[in-house]
């Protein structure tokens, strides 16, 4: 091209309103009708982006048409060279309806101002027709320059496609391209791939099997199948010809079929897992309208639904697309520990002619590399105890097992139900299971190198080669069994895994700062191997209709037997998982200060080693829910309960009330008083105002601040005086507030609407009805993120509109209405059933009603106000929320101060709070 013609003034083929016009039209008609074919399954996922994309080329030849884009495909003179290039996923030619598409705008020499021009006329065309584009325009050596220096751009070139213009310049790109990725950079590029991958792991949870995944980006999803196509194009691209058809195709068969890297079963399983993943991410894209990549709650059901998953049994049909949706991504993460080893070994053993290090290893079992490996894998399927073998010689001699064992282990793993049984498997299974975090000094083969390392945690990888679902009865009906309840973050065998996970950091104090009580209670257990299975078993009873852990307990009991446990630790198993919510739910949704309930709860486990295992499991179990399910609070609150229980298993507590109790405390307020300067006479009238619960019920310190504000009361000299005191408590994550002052009916329902205005989130309340019809009620509470409310204007507002609210002087209701914000769709969509319970036999003098149903702001308020509009009294109430699900319980007495004591009464109650959960709870259309 010569020099005059750079300054030639530009001029399109078509001027640009005139090609948006044209084009939007028929992209829109085309978009549509694709769609149309998708939804009534007439393509399937891979096809239909494949169509989308090929959509998108026809629509950028006629831009670049229309833009007077230089579209010689011969190298001569007469015009610049250039060619317009697909890159990155659109270069792949696979498209999701809202995906970017990413256009490499490529030119031998720097672009004249003609050629930018017409650039930018297709760039703003694109927009203009509501395409995200992500363009860059190079010469061939700027590109490489780039991808020198940057990994995603290297990447993106993999994929490079020449759409229009010089298809020339697009080969030599590649050829250069293909060319630098070898030897020491080849290395480096998959290494950089491998870690991208696994800092995006980290960034979205680190596991595959979160309730809402994110199916592009999350572990196990589409960008993992991606990053293993990448580095086979990488690795391999330049040992397939130039003009085969297999050069580009998509996805890892193609290539790993010329090599011989997977066998015919997992390419088959590649394909399947492409269009899968595909389909729900078109179908994500078209529901939604954006380029949505998260599966969140409000969109399961749908696409479960368009792809045919149908209630079956006690499993409904969105529980079945997500236990599928799981399975697929178990299979991505298995499919990443089968060929991404065996890319690696290829490089090494084949192109860069380095052949392994074989050695002798113990045990009969081979060192390559440093790696305990199989001399021959067809052993596992001759004497399949050999997988357990394996993995124990692995953890006692703390050797990595070599990619290739890794790969036999998953491609055998049906061989493992011929384990069921077997002596010497459950043996090894049960060491695997119990191995501690760090090596013990007792271990003398043990390599001292890895002393102070962390152990191989064996769970994980006996739950992801397939092992686990065929060794142990029940495991496969729990694998990737998702929980609808806005509550927990993993799906059943995630959670269990994760509980373990949390037991073992425990007994190596590395929680002690966040579960000292565990950590202390830890350091005395002595059945192991009992506590370890019941965390392994614990929920294993869920997804079959019915009662988790009594069939969990059933399971259990079979279990033990078939790992040859004796009859005592099996039976002790069993009860854990029947009765390991036991802990938990009395702590937060029942009165821990009535002595009933500690009776009873002592009188099931009887015994002080089962209750020190009870609590350990307790807390390990909330503490795998994720890490904002435990907090100081509820901390508290088990370690109340477990030292009550224990004072009775070990001879303390044996009377309903503990009179000595009872005096000791008020000889300790009365000293302290005294020790103050408060006055006799105010001194007597608090200790005579308590009765014997409220002496039982809060610790000294707690008892002297109610003193103060009752003193306070008695200087005011005026009957409808009300006093506040509000104590943030940090330490236990949680603000306590006292409000003294006379009865009156309603209080307790105006004191939670206020502090449900103030945004606070009430965990716990007692009141007290005193001996002079005073009451000292006292609400424990959290700030939206489960902390305490410590600033002191948040406090000063806290107190205004409490004392305004029992004046009377905010309209509660009204405000509360229009303060409440409305739930997201995506909240919106799980069932949250409403239930209430009366239990007349668990509480001496109080009938205990528990309500749940979906949590909503003032839900509280609502109830009690309910409960006040009875005429009946609240004598405690104890609130629990599990995501979306609340469970509040109240202590109740009817005007008279008795139980509820007809049918008739438990009925209307129940009918009216009904009602008022249907009225707070259902979601608005």
């Amino acid at each position: 091209m010569s020099a005059s013609d750079h300054h030639v003034a530009y001029q399109p083929r078509l001027p640009r309103e005139e090609a948006l016009t044209r084009l939007c039209a028929e992209l829109s008609t085309q978009r549509e009708s694709i769609r149309q074919r998708f939804e009534q399954r007439e393509a399937n996922g891979i096809a239909t982006a494949r169509s989308l994309a090929f959509l998108m080329d026809h629509i950028i030849n006629k831009l670049a048409h229309y833009a007077n884009l230089p579209a010689h495909t011969q190298d001569d003179d007469t015009e610049e060279a250039f060619c317009l290039c697909a890159t990155g996923g659109y270069g792949a030619a696979l498209m999701a309806p809202f995906s970017d598409v990413d256009l490499l705008f490529l030119t031998k020499e720097a672009p004249s101002p003609k050629l930018i021009k017409a650039i930018e006329y297709v760039l703003y065309t694109l927009w203009d027709l509501g395409v995200r584009v992500g363009h860059a325009t190079r010469t061939i050596e700027s590109a490489m320059e780039m991808a020198k220096t940057d990994q995603t751009a290297c990447t993106t070139l993999l994929d490079i496609r020449p759409l229009y213009g010089q298809e020339g310049l697009a080969h030599t790109l590649r050829k250069q391209h293909d060319a630098y990725l070898k030897g020491p950079t080849l290395k480096k590029f998959i290494r950089g791939a491998i870690a991208q991958r696994e800092d995006r792991h980290h960034a979205f949870g680190d596991t595959p099997y979160l309730v809402e995944p994110h199916i592009k980006e999350g572990k196990g999803g589409l960008r993992d199948l991606q990053v293993l196509s990448w580095i086979g194009h990488a690795a391999l691209g330049y040992d397939v010809p130039e003009h085969s058809t297999f050069r580009h195709a998509r996805g890892l068969a193609p290539i790993s079929t010329l090599l011989g890297l997977l066998t015919k079963r997992e390419i088959t399983r590649t394909r399947i897992l492409w269009n899968f993943f595909w389909t729900v991410r078109l179908h994500l894209h078209y529901i939604t309208g954006r380029n949505e990549e998260r599966l969140t709650f409000d969109v399961q059901p749908i696409i479960g639904a368009r792809m045919r998953y149908g209630n079956h049994g006690h499993q409904r049909g969105v529980d079945r697309f997500m236990r599928h949706h799981f399975l697929m991504a178990r299979a991505v993460m298995r499919l990443s520990h089968v060929f991404q080893p065996a890319l690696i070994l290829y490089l090494r053993h084949q192109i860069q002619q380095s052949p392994p290090h074989i050695e002798a290893g113990p045990e009969g079992f081979q060192r390559v590399d440093g790696y305990l490996n199989l001399p021959n894998p067809l052993i596992l399927v001759k004497e399949p105890i050999t997988i357990f073998r394996l993995l124990d010689c692995a953890r006692r001699y703390q050797l990595p097992l070599h990619p290739a064992a890794f790969q036999q282990l998953i491609r055998f793993e049906r061989h493992a139900a011929a384990l069921c049984g077997n002596a010497e498997a459950s043996s090894l299974f049960l060491q695997l299971l119990c191995d501690p975090l760090k090596d013990a000094p007792s271990q003398p083969e043990a390599s001292p190198a890895h002393t102070e390392h962390e152990r191989t945690f064996w769970l994980p990888l006996l739950n992801e080669t397939g092992i686990l679902s065929h060794f142990l009865p029940g495991w496969s009906r729990i694998l990737g069994r998702t929980q609808f309840d806005g509550y927990h973050l993993y799906s059943v065998d995630a959670h269990i895994i994760e509980s373990i996970r949390i037991l073992r950091l425990i007994e190596q104090g590395q929680m002690a700062d966040e579960l000292p009580l565990a950590y202390k209670v830890a350091r005395t257990i002595t059945q192991r191997t009992v506590l370890y299975l019941a965390a392994l078993l614990h929920d294993i009873g869920k997804g079959r209709g019915g009662g988790h852990s009594e069939i969990g307990a059933q399971l259990a009991t079979r279990i033990c037997q078939q790992l040859g446990l004796s009859a005592s630790d099996s039976d002790t198993v069993s009860w854990l998982v029947l009765h390991h919510l036991l802990l938990s739910r009395t702590a937060f949704s029942r009165d821990i200060d009535d002595p009933q309930t500690i009776l009873d709860l002592a009188d099931i486990i009887q015994s002080p080693k089962r209750l020190r295992l009870l609590l350990l499991l307790s807390i390990i179990d909330i503490r795998a829910v994720g890490p904002h399910a435990w907090n100081a609070w509820k901390a508290t609150l088990l370690g109340r309960l477990y030292s009550r229980i224990a004072d009775v298993l070990e001879g303390g507590l044996q009377a309903q009330e503990d009179d000595e109790r009872v005096e000791q405390n008020k000889i300790f307020v009365q000293e302290a008083l005294q020790a103050e300067g408060m006055t006799p006479a105010d001194i007597a009238h608090f200790i005579k105002l308590g009765r014997p619960g409220y002496w039982l019920g809060f610790d000294g310190d707690s008892q002297l601040r109610h003193a103060r504000l009752v003193s306070r009361y008695r200087a005011e000299g005026r009957d409808d005086a009300i006093l506040l005191d509000i104590a943030p408590l940090p330490e236990r994550g949680i603000t306590e507030l006292t409000v003294f002052c006379k009865d009156q009916p309603g209080l307790f329902s105006r004191i939670t609407g206020a502090l449900a205005l103030c945004g606070a989130s009430i965990a716990d309340a007692r009141i007290h009805t005193l001996n002079s019809n005073m009451v000292l009620d006292t609400f424990w509470f959290q700030d939206p993120y489960g902390e305490a409310f410590i600033e002191e204007e948040h406090l000063d507002r806290l107190r205004e509109t409490v004392i305004q609210a029992i004046h009377g002087e905010i309209d509660l209701s009204e405000t509360l209405k229009a303060a409440q914000f409305p739930l997201t769709r995506r909240l919106e969509a799980l069932h949250i059933p409403s239930q209430v319970l009366i239990d007349n036999e668990a509480s001496e003098s109080c009938s205990i009603v528990e309500v749940n149903g979906r949590d909503r702001p003032a839900l509280l308020h609502n109830i009690t106000a309910t409960l006040s509009r009875m005429k009946l009294h609240i004598s405690s109430a104890h609130i629990m929320t599990y995501g979306l699900r609340a469970v509040d319980v109240f202590y109740i007495t009817d005007a008279t101060g008795h139980k509820l004591t007809s049918p008739a009464q438990e009925e209307a109650l129940a009918a009216a709070l009904i009602n008022t959960l249907h009225q707070t709870a259902e979601p608005t259309t």
